[in-house]
Formats: C-alpha cells, sequence, structure tokens
C-alpha cells in the first residue's frame, strides 16, 4: 500500500473526531451533503456547476461524517472519470486525485486504475511549469512569484502520485524568506502581515519537508493571537475585525499539529462553529454569511471533529466509542488505514476491522 499522504492522515484523524460528536449535528450534516451530490455525481459551491474543487470537499465531508456509502462514492467516481484528461489547474487536479484516492481507500471504484504508466512523470512535467525563481510554486505556469499556499499544493500533489518534491530545500530557503517578525508567514514576499491561512500552509509544508520546528517557532504564538475573544473563533489577520470558519478550520489544524491545541478557548471555538450551522446542516463561512455550502460545511465538521478528539480522548488505546465503530463499518477510512499521529497501535478489542484509532492489519 502506498503511503499515507498529509491530506489522507488529517481526513483519518477529522473521522476519528467526528464519529464523538452529536448525533442530531452529524445527522443534519449528512442530510445536507447528501442533498448536494448531484444528479452528475459532482458538487457544486453556491452557483454553477458541478466541479472538481467543491466535489473533493463533498467527498470529505461524506467520509468524515460516515454517510459515504457505496452509491455516493459511484456517483462521485463517475464524475470524476468524466473530467480525466481535462486542462485543470493545480487545485483542481489535487481535488480530482485527492477526491479518487479516498473513494477508492473507502472500498469504491478506482477512477485512476486506467492512466498510462507514465502518467506520474507527465503529471510531475506539468507541476514543474509551475516552479518560480524563487524556488516556490506559482498559480498559474506563467507566474513570476511563488505563492506559499500553492508550492503546498504541488508538495501534496507530488505526496499523492508517490514522488518526492524536487528541490526541498529551495523550498526551505522561500519559507524562510516569508516568514516574518510575529512567527508566523505570509503569501507573497511583498506582503508584511502575517496570516492564519499562509501561516497553516507554510508550517504543514515545513513539517512535510522534515523541519526540526526551528523555522515554525513562533507560528503558534501568531495563530493564538487571531482567536477572537469576543466570537471565538480565529481571523484570517491581525487587521481582520471578524473571525472566519476557514482560518478557524487551517488554525486550529495547525496548533494540534505544533502540540499547541491546549492553547486553544475551546469552548469559545465550538460555540462560534456551532452557530455558523444552519437548520438544514449545512455551515456558513461567518456570522455576516447567510449561505451554507459544502467547502464551509466540511470545515464546520472539520473544526468540530479537532475539538471533540482534544476535550474527550478514549480511555485506552483498546476501546472504540460506539460511534467511531460506526464511521469505521461504513467504511468512510481506509481498510488498512495510516497509523495517525496520537493514537495507539493495536488491534480494536470490538473487532473493528477498519479502524482509526486502532489500525488493525
Amino acid at each position: 500500500m502506498a503511503e499515507a499522504s498529509y491530506l489522507e492522515i488529517l481526513n483519518a484523524r477529522l473521522a476519528l473526531g467526528a464519529a464523538r460528536l452529536p448525533e442530531d449535528l452529524l445527522a443534519r450534516a449528512r442530510s445536507f451533503l447528501v442533498a448536494n451530490q448531484r444528479a452528475d455525481g459532482g458538487f457544486a459551491g453556491r452557483e454553477g456547476e458541478s466541479d472538481l474543487y467543491y466535489t473533493s470537499f463533498g467527498v470529505r465531508g461524506l467520509a468524515i461524517a460516515g454517510a459515504f456509502t457505496r452509491q455516493a462514492q459511484e456517483k462521485a467516481a463517475g464524475f470524476l472519470r468524466a473530467r480525466l484528461g481535462r486542462t485543470a489547474s493545480v487545485i483542481d487536479f489535487i481535488s480530482l486525485l485527492y477526491a479518487s484516492r479516498l473513494i477508492h481507500a473507502a472500498g469504491g471504484p478506482d477512477v485512476l486504475a486506467e492512466n498510462s504508466p507514465d502518467w506520474a512523470e507527465g503529471v510531475a512535467a506539468m507541476l514543474e511549469q509551475h516552479r518560480s525563481r524563487d524556488g516556490g510554486y506559482t498559480k498559474t505556469a506563467s507566474g513570476a512569484m511563488g505563492s506559499t499556499y500553492h508550492t503546498f499544493l504541488v508538495a501534496l500533489a507530488y505526496g499523492l502520485i508517490g514522488r518526492p518534491l524536487p528541490a526541498p530545500e529551495r523550498v526551505i530557503e522561500l519559507l524562510r524568506s516569508r516568514r516574518r517578525d510575529d512567527g508566523g508567514f505570509v503569501e507573497l514576499a511583498v506582503m508584511k502581515r502575517s496570516g492564519a491561512n499562509p501561516t497553516a500552509a507554510a508550517v504543514a509544508l515545513a513539517r512535510m519537508l522534515g523541519d526540526d520546528g526551528g523555522l515554525t517557532r513562533g507560528a503558534a504564538d501568531c495563530l493564538i493571537a487571531l482567536q477572537s475573544p469576543g466570537e471565538g473563533g480565529f481571523c484570517a489577520n491581525r487587521s481582520m475585525p471578524v473571525a472566519d470558519l476557514l482560518s478557524t478550520f487551517t488554525a486550529l489544524v495547525t496548533l494540534r499539529d505544533l502540540g499547541a491545541f491546549e492553547r486553544v478557548n475551546r469552548d469559545g471555538t465550538r460555540t462560534f462553529v456551532r452557530s455558523l450551522a444552519t437548520p438544514a446542516g449545512g455551515f456558513r463561512a461567518g456570522m455576516w454569511d447567510d449561505q451554507p455550502d459544502v467547502e464551509y460545511t466540511f470545515y464546520g465538521l472539520g473544526s468540530l471533529a479537532l475539538i471533540s478528539a482534544a476535550s474527550s480522548p478514549p480511555a485506552d488505546g483498546n476501546d472504540c466509542p460506539s460511534a467511531h465503530r460506526r464511521a469505521a463499518a461504513s467504511k468512510n477510512v481506509p481498510p488498512t488505514p495510516p497509523t495517525v499521529p496520537g493514537t495507539a497501535p493495536g488491534p480494536c478489542r470490538r473487532g473493528t476491522p477498519a479502524c482509526v484509532h486502532c489500525p488493525g492489519p
């Protein structure tokens, strides 16, 4: 089995935490996500047709909510197959690739089975067209300045095709140039104020490249300073007066990875995230928003899952809560899942064959 990617390990961790969420909240979120899968098998944003970006979030949301049924897998696989071979941006390509792997890992069709033997080589060549002189990667092939976020995306893409990122030392140098005095990171070299999302991308990228923590020292301080004392969520940067769900999710993921989750005001964050849930089960982007979508529903479930996992750890490594057993039984995690850092190895005492918390054979 191929080594688990960053995204696969993250989704496995979120599935574990989501299984501990209140059943009524999960049931509404499942209904919202299922209702938003279109006849073509894909998912769309708030307007327009189905696309790869939103389909990836729809698939990820179904997976962590325990609603990734065989029917949903087959429909999504059909949509993805229809997009194979088309020109796509880096983010759309990653969306296609990760959704395909998630479907196959859950026991569904292998969308990528008929790719040619030199497919990965062609993908790598395409990715290198986005390499910039500063060592990073750009949003478009003609871009002049590397983007912290798109460099992270390219690293994810290389991981998903099972190839190392070329010249990683150049990316480390890029990250050093994007680090600011508060410990956070910026998206582009010309920017002065660090933000939650570029900091999250930089920390994840540094960890993927084996940084020992020296490069990301101070990043937790930067992120904690972005938690709004009034709302409980996290702001995009220090100049933003309101919190948003994307920044909240990325900050929580990163603080968990940095071992600083105990510094989060979890009750405040939980209240903020829950306030963005709609009666129909979807989540909005922020207090100012009035419409949910599948992307922010994933962020909402993911944020609550991280808080739930940190607030109510299992009693021991051999006892899985019933909700977790249901999640495993639904096969929304790989049959031979990656060992999630911080969980105990060993077979599940209750015999769950696809248990993220207790990775089995």
